[in-house]
């Protein structure tokens, strides 16, 4: 199982562009208001919230994060270099 570590900021910014999204999807699926300011509303939220998830979700389950992947219990120093002053 692949354990990802979240700080508090990262999860509000991943929580509210997929309600952005959600409620842009709710806006154009509803037909309580009228057509023209509820379509673009819609269509500016679900662009809004898919466009700033799209880098949110690369950076989370993309590649290793440098303070994760610095372990440094297994750091060994070059050594073999020798001061021929």
């Amino acid at each position: 199982m692949r354990e990802t570590h979240l700080s508090l900021p990262e999860l509000a910014l991943i929580a509210g562009t997929r309600g952005m999204a959600g409620a842009g999807l709710g806006l154009l699926l509803a037909d309580r208001m009228s057509d023209g300011p509820r379509k673009a509303v819609g269509w500016t939220l679900l662009l809004v919230g898919v466009l700033t998830t799209v880098p949110l979700a690369i950076q989370v389950l993309g590649a290793s994060r440098s303070s994760d992947s610095a372990d440094w219990s297994d750091y060994r120093p070059d050594l073999s270099h020798t001061y021929t002053g």
